[in-house]
Parts: C-alpha cells; sequence; structure tokens
C-alpha cells in the first residue's frame, strides 16, 4: 500500500510532504516516491501521524481494565483504535489483592483482536498514600510488597510496564531498590516533600503519574515532588490535558519547565469515555460524568472522560502548543517511556504501520494498524 501527498510526521518533529508505503504490516519507506503498490491512499492535504500511544487510562465505552474479563479489553481496544490509539497501556485501580490477580491474570491472556495492540500495563496502586488517594479506595492501601508485585507481574506474562508508588510510605524506597531494573517506577498519589521524592529518583524511579494531581502543590518554599521531577531530567512527568485537570496557562508553564522532551499526555480515561453524561464506576466507587468532568459523589475528580486524541487537540488548539509537539508527547514520548519505541511511536521504516491521517482541523480521516485501516 502506498499513501500518497501526505505530509508525514517525521523522527526530526516535523512534517514533510511526500509518499509512505506499507508491506506486511511495517513501513518500508516514509518519505519517497515507491513504485508498484497494489492500493494507493490519496492522503493530499492530510497529516500522517504515529499511532497515538496511552499508558495512563482506565477504560472507556463502558469497559474498565479492572472489570478483569476478554469483552472488556476487546471493548478497550476498539474504542481506542477508533479514535487513533493505537498502542494501549491501560491502568488498574487500587481494587482486592486476589481481584487485582485475576485482571493481571486476564490481560496477560489476552490476544489480539484487531483493534488497538495491548502493550503494557500501568499498575496504580495499591502502594500509595492513603493522603493522597484520590479516587482510589482507601480499605484496598498497601505498603510496597515487591514479592506481590513479583507474583502480579507472572500473572500478567511481564506486561505490567510501569508501578506507581507513595516514596515516603515504608518500605517504598526499598522496593525501587529491587524493582527499578525490571519496571518503570513511577511516584503517585504521594504526600512526600521534595527531598524523599528526590532520594527516589536518585533511587530508580524515573517517572510521575499525572502531574499536579494527588501530590503537593508546587509551593515557593515547599517544592514537593514537583520539584524534585523538575530538577532530574531522567524523571518523565505525565499531564492529563482534558480541559478539566489542569489550567491551560499551567500546561504552558510546563512545558516550559520541563522541556517537551519529557512530557507524556496521557488521557487517565474511565469507563464513561465515549458515552453519555450519567452514573459509572471507578475501581468500585461510584462516579458522576457531567461533560469532561468526572467525580466521586464527594466531588472528588475521579479520572476522566476524555479520550488521549481530544487530549492532543487540546493542547493544539485551546493551549496553543505546536501540532509537532502535541504529536511527539502522544506518540514517541509515551513509547520510549515504556520500552517500545523500537515497534511503534514514529513513522519510520521497519517499525508497525500503526498511524493516523487525520485533516486540517485535527479530525481523523482514517486509522491503520498493521498496515490496514481500522473500521468498527
Amino acid at each position: 500500500m502506498r499513501i500518497r501527498n501526505a505530509n508525514i510526521y517525521t523522527e526530526e518533529h516535523r512534517f514533510v510532504r511526500g509518499d509512505a508505503a506499507v508491506e506486511n504490516g511495517r513501513f518500508v519507506s516514509c518519505t519517497g516516491d515507491p513504485a508498484g503498490e497494489e492500493a494507493v491512499v490519496d492522503a493530499k492535504g492530510m497529516y500522517l501521524i504515529p499511532g497515538l500511544v496511552d499508558i495512563h487510562f482506565h477504560g472507556c465505552k463502558g469497559a474498565d481494565m479492572c472489570d478483569g474479563t476478554k469483552e472488556a479489553l476487546d471493548v478497550i481496544t476498539s474504542y481506542e483504535a477508533s479514535v487513533g490509539v493505537t498502542s494501549v497501556c491501560p491502568a488498574t485501580m487500587t481494587i482486592p489483592k486476589d481481584e487485582l490477580l485475576e485482571v493481571m491474570k486476564n490481560a496477560g491472556s489476552y490476544e489480539y483482536s484487531g483493534g488497538s495492540h495491548l502493550v503494557g500495563i500501568n499498575m496504580e496502586g495499591p502502594f500509595i498514600s492513603p493522603a493522597k488517594k484520590g479516587a482510589q479506595a482507601a480499605e484496598n492501601i498497601m505498603h510496597c510488597d515487591y514479592e506481590y508485585f513479583s507474583q502480579l507481574q507472572k500473572a500478567a506474562n511481564g506486561l505490567i510496564k510501569l508501578v506507581d508508588i507513595a516514596p515516603e510510605e515504608p518500605g517504598a524506597m526499598e522496593f525501587i531498590d529491587r524493582a527499578k531494573g525490571e519496571v518503570v517506577i513511577s511516584l503517585a498519589h504521594t504526600a512526600s516533600g521534595y527531598d524523599t521524592a528526590r532520594e527516589a529518583i536518585e533511587r530508580g524511579a524515573s517517572h510521575a503519574t499525572h502531574l499536579y494531581n494527588a501530590m503537593p502543590p508546587l509551593n515557593h518554599r515547599e517544592p514537593g515532588v514537583i520539584g524534585a521531577v523538575r530538577d532530574s531530567e531522567k524523571c518523565h512527568p505525565e499531564l492529563i490535558c482534558d480541559g478539566v485537570h489542569i489550567h491551560p496557562s499551567v500546561i504552558r508553564a510546563t512545558f516550559a519547565m520541563f522541556g517537551a522532551d519529557r512530557m507524556i499526555l496521557i488521557s487517565d480515561s474511565m469507563r464513561a469515555t465515549g458515552l453519555e453524561d450519567g452514573e459509572y464506576t471507578l475501581g468500585g466507587q461510584p462516579v458522576t460524568v457531567r461533560g469532561n468532568l468526572a467525580t466521586l459523589h464527594d466531588g472528588t475528580i475521579a479520572g476522566s472522560a476524555t479520550n488521549l486524541m481530544d487530549c492532543m487537540r487540546f493542547v493544539v488548539k485551546t493551549v496553543g502548543l505546536p501540532l509537532e509537539t502535541a504529536v511527539m508527547c502522544a506518540t514517541e514520548n509515551p513509547a520510549k517511556e515504556i520500552g517500545i519505541f523500537n515497534e511503534v511511536g514514529s513513522i519510520s521504516v521497519g517499525k508497525r504501520a500503526d498511524f493516523v491521517l487525520l485533516d486540517q482541523e485535527l479530525n481523523i480521516a482514517a486509522v491503520y494498524i498493521d498496515g490496514k485501516e481500522f473500521t468498527c
């Protein structure tokens, strides 16, 4: 297949007018003019970008990762593919230990069904702080337990790519020492101060879950987790850019403070995403959704109701970031973070032909996975 006349997003983070060719589900040419292809797609006036990579979301279209069923994962991967998210690393919640084990087994045995590729699991909880639990269930919070994590990782067939911890809690630093070579360790749902967070990073933590949310604010005398992450170039923060969690001014300031090459866009979407307003659940707790706002009954924000493609559009159209920057932060950066950039995250020869065609208004014209157009 040949895609002609597209504005192709390159690994140099710019758009170049040209053609791309796909054979056997992979790119064989990205800016040339290959001949002899059987199928031709005219993409004149369209952007050709890598399929998006969401490394932190819980569910969509009525399904949740923690439902623990093949049917739920089928719904998730199908919906995410329909909105241009071609690689997914859904997040678990702080649920009972035995239930979490079954969720991991379900994901570890999941077989590709034609939608987005399930490329990992984000283990958000139970190793968090009760003081910053957010929408997590307090009764299921526990201290870091390496043996339990190893049991979960075995059940998941090695799919756990990130594990979230509160570094100030007992056993957290020792957990970092043991797990840092096996999984990306993220600072999350934490009441930590600057010094503790900095120590965690120096010992091996390299990620920050939904920066600003479920952690102390940045204060000029107490910089906290945010300051510690800022001061370490090897630590990469996530941002939920749904128009609810973080003000556009703060998004702009964060990109200026950290640099775009460190930033990762996530959706943190829950099961109401793609559905109408109403009553839903997250981690077993009731959630009310009105527009983009999802809250527990006590008013706590409970994830988002926005997919990653909409978050990417938001940072371009409302926040004012360049499209080139937004694409990098929703494709290349998350792919690198969980170690799959050799396969996806850029339009490059040899990589999987997962890509999206967007019109000039950033509406989806087509989604391709393994070189085949996705249709629901």
